[in-house]
C-alpha cells in the first residue's frame, strides 16, 4: 500500500457537529438510524469519531453501473455539480437491497433498473435542478450496514420536485428489492460556505 488517501472515499458522520443541520430523519423501509442534530460529509476516512458523534457511514464513488453509453453521455451533459451556493437543501438516503437483488446477474439487474424501472430516465427529468452523488458501500465490505449512500443537493424551491423524484423511484419494480432505507433531510447553515461539508 502506498499510504495515499482514497479520493473516492467519503464518510458521513452524524452527531452534534457538521455544516448540515438535520431537519428530519425517517425510516422508509426496515430499521431506522439514530437521530442526530447535524451531519458532516468528510472526504476520506474518519479514523476517530468525535465524542459527540453517534454514527459514521462510509462509501466510495465508482463508475456508473447499469447505464449504457448514450445514457452516460446524457447524464454527464445534464447533471450539475455539488456545492452550488443556492443548493442549501440536501437529502442523505442510505439504502440496502435484499439478498435476492444481489443473487441476480448484472444483466438481470440492468433489466430491472433501467428497462423496467427507468431509473436513469426518471432521474434525468430533474437535472440539473437536483445534483447527486452515489456512494457504494459493498465495495468496502459486505459488513457495512447499507449497500449505497445517496447524496442529493438542491435549492429550497426544488424541494417539492425532489419529493416527486423519490416518490417516483420508490414506486418502481427496483424498490421491491430495497429492504432498508432511511431518508435524512438536512439544510446547510447560512454561515457555512458552499462546498463546506
Amino acid at each position: 500500500m502506498n499510504g495515499q488517501p482514497n479520493p473516492r472515499l467519503f464518510s458521513f458522520v452524524g452527531g452534534a457537529a457538521g455544516a448540515w443541520r438535520v431537519v428530519s430523519n425517517r425510516a422508509v423501509a426496515g430499521e431506522g438510524i439514530e437521530p442526530v442534530e447535524r451531519l458532516s460529509v468528510e472526504a476520506g476516512l474518519v479514523a476517530t469519531m468525535a465524542a459527540d458523534a453517534r454514527w459514521c457511514l462510509r462509501g466510495v464513488t465508482s463508475h456508473e453501473r447499469y447505464v449504457e453509453r448514450v445514457e452516460k453521455d446524457q447524464l454527464v451533459a445534464t447533471q450539475a455539480p455539488l456545492g452550488r451556493p443556492e443548493a442549501m437543501c440536501a437529502a442523505f438516503i442510505p439504502i440496502r437491497k435484499s439478498s435476492d437483488w444481489w443473487a441476480l446477474t448484472q444483466d438481470e439487474r440492468r433489466r430491472i433498473f433501467e428497462e423496467t424501472s427507468h431509473h436513469t430516465q426518471l432521474g434525468m427529468r430533474y437535472l440539473p435542478a437536483i445534483a447527486r452523488r452515489l456512494h457504494h458501500c459493498r465495495d468496502l465490505s459486505v459488513q457495512e450496514p447499507f449497500d449505497f449512500l445517496t447524496w442529493f443537493e438542491f435549492a429550497p424551491q426544488h424541494a417539492a420536485a425532489f419529493d416527486e423524484l423519490v416518490a417516483s423511484l420508490r414506486a418502481t419494480a427496483e424498490w421491491a428489492y430495497v429492504d432498508r432505507e432511511v431518508d435524512i433531510r438536512v439544510i446547510r447553515d447560512s454561515t457555512s460556505q458552499p462546498g463546506e461539508r
